[in-house]
């Protein structure tokens, strides 16, 4: 039976794909593991799960901004190095897969001549985990095509990003149940991550006035983040979905997002009309502003900057969004390597098999 050690955290998004991959895997044939943190959104993914042997090590951060935990990081990532170096010798995994994200570092650079490492690249420049664990990658699968130059030593392979499987699943009549909609209406979702979108949240509530008479408006806030005072017809708020949000997907006829790399493959995979607004440079290294770029630049969504979002101009390009969605629509269905996840599966078959 072969082996397989999967690892990434920090967010779900650096967790979450990992699950498209398990799920596609023949478990008579292998035997899955996982390195991930004691604390973090990984461990709640996939350290329950009955089929995978979940590790814990010890990991730090790298920022790129003042912190007196700058000062203490650096001994965690070594730490956490020689707690993988033991993992790795003790399950002599066959492949390594990393999707990414501070805790996968010291793990790919102990699999170092142990075993093959492909990793994974969701967005479309590098980032700074993903740089720092390049040297010790056999392969590094990217989501974008044009991010493969961004790769050296001939290592990038253009795949597309894992899309979890569930999500093809989704049912509009389910959707509608369960949150009660007639359906009369187009349905805006909008979505901010496990955590919500603050300035989207604000801007969307200030807008209701200028959609709920022409969409019904499902919201998912973010924890802590419904406003129960705040009732209209047509208005739903939830803090965040998972078991239906498929048919939340299903249902939706478009959506408003942020731009990470995983949320907007997703969309593009089911096909859904998408305005994107990026999370700011001040807020993250500029990815997202590159992703919704490269996805307006395609054709895939229409995108609305952070500053210049008002409550009209977010009605206005809501609007006009939906008006259009037939083109997007048609966009979305020609494009090529959406779905990762059998390309990415291929890889690291055959690093495997090296």
């Amino acid at each position: 039976m072969k082996k397989i050690i999967f690892t990434g955290g920090g967010t779900a998004g650096h967790a979450t794909p990992n699950l498209a991959l398990m799920e596609k895997l023949d478990r008579s044939e292998w035997e899955v593991h996982y390195i991930g943190t004691a604390d973090g959104v990984e461990k709640q993914i996939v350290g329950s799960r009955d089929d995978v042997t979940y590790h814990e090590i010890a990991w730090g951060k790298l920022r790129r901004y003042f912190d007196w935990r700058n000062f203490t990081d650096p001994f965690r990532v070594v730490k956490g190095f020689f707690q993988s170096k033991k993992i790795i010798k003790a399950v002599k995994p066959d492949v390594l897969f990393s999707k990414g994200g501070f805790v996968s570092v010291p793990v790919v650079a102990a699999a170092k001549g142990k075993c093959p490492v492909v990793a994974h690249e969701s967005d479309y420049t590098p980032g700074l985990a993903n740089k720092l664990a390049a040297p010790f990658a056999t392969t590094i699968c990217v989501s974008f095509a044009d991010t493969v130059q961004y790769v050296k030593g001939g290592k990038g392979v253009h795949t597309g990003t894992p899309i979890r499987p569930e999500l093809y699943r989704g049912s509009r009549e389910k959707g509608l149940a369960f949150t009660g909609l007639s359906g009369k209406k187009p349905i805006l979702l909008t979505v901010g991550g496990s955590l919500g979108a603050q300035a989207v949240n604000e801007k969307l509530r200030e807008a209701l006035p200028l959609l709920l008479p022409d969409f019904d408006v499902v919201h998912l806030c973010g924890k802590g983040k419904v406003e129960p005072e705040l009732k209209a017809e047509g208005y739903l708020q939830y803090e965040y979905i998972n078991e239906q949000m498929a048919d939340l997907l299903a249902m939706a006829d478009i959506v408003l997002s942020r731009a990470g790399a995983n949320a907007v493959f997703e969309l593009l995979a089911l096909h859904k009309p998408m305005l994107l607004v990026p999370l700011t440079a001040k807020s993250t290294r500029g990815d997202q502003l590159l992703n919704a770029e490269y996805f307006e630049s395609r054709g895939y969504a229409k995108k609305l900057l952070q500053p210049d979002m008002t409550a009209v101009t977010l009605s206005e390009a809501l609007h006009d969004l939906y008006k259009n969605r037939e083109t997007y629509r048609t966009a979305m269905e020609n494009a090529e390597n959406v779905d990762g996840t059998q390309p990415i599966l291929d890889v690291i078959l055959r690093a495997a098999n090296a």
